[in-house]
């Protein structure tokens, strides 16, 4: 679960998200770096038991920087005002196959999977699904799969309007290979984040996911 004290912070940095407030209020971030990061190790002990290949993670291969990357956006506050976490199989991989966990007042969710892999990862990715078709709907018609997340994600952001080069249009999965991410997600209210059971509840839905990223890292790990 995350403290209160931690949702608090995040709550009062989005009334102020200005360097002088976070310097006035540095030990209260302090505090809020030691909730996150015990809020991540209470994630990892539910995770490793039922995906062995979390196994080597620590708390610092999952955590995000506060501080916001500026240099191209108008947005210009200098504080991210979410808490993130993303466990990974392979931390040195940019593009691995995870499990995210994502708390921001009002649009809270989880998910896995990649998203938007380099173009020679995406390529085989696109392969795997070409080829292995029948191994996608297999773990994408599971029962616990379909309750918990439904099917990829699909929006005009991370879809092409047509079939990718070198594939066939008539494909039966060309629906998947137009996609440039491979991810899915489920909405969350905010309320479970302050749950005690939080942490198993959240593991056990997330767990729904392990297939997909098997299926993606198996892709990615493939030889060319």
């Amino acid at each position: 679960m995350i403290t209160k004290e931690a949702l608090l912070f995040l709550e009062d940095l989005i009334a102020n998200n200005n360097t002088d407030w976070m310097h006035a209020n540095k030990k209260r971030y302090e505090n809020y770096k030691k909730d996150y990061h015990h809020y991540i190790s209470s994630l990892l002990s539910e995770l490793k038991p039922l995906d062995q290949s979390l196994e080597p993670l620590e708390v610092k291969n999952c955590t995000f920087r506060i501080n916001r990357d500026i240099r191209f956006s108008k947005d210009k506050s200098p504080y991210k005002t979410n808490m993130g976490v993303w466990f990974t199989q392979n931390k040195f991989r940019k593009n691995s196959a995870g499990y995210y966990i994502h708390f921001e007042k009002g649009n809270s969710f989880i998910a896995g999977g990649v998203w938007c892999p380099e173009p020679d990862e995406l390529k085989k990715i696109r392969k795997e699904i070409a080829f292995f078709y029948d191994d996608l709907e297999a773990l994408l018609s599971d029962k616990k799969f379909k309750k918990e997340f439904g099917t990829l994600t699909r929006d005009e952001n991370n879809t092409l309007k047509k079939a990718p080069k070198d594939f066939d249009p008539n494909h039966p999965a060309i629906d998947f290979l137009k996609l440039k991410s491979f991810t899915a997600s489920e909405k969350i209210e905010d309320r479970l984040f302050s749950d005690p059971n939080f942490s198993k509840t959240v593991a056990q839905k997330l767990i729904a996911l392990k297939p997909l990223n098997d299926f993606l890292n198996r892709a990615l790990e493939t030889e060319e």
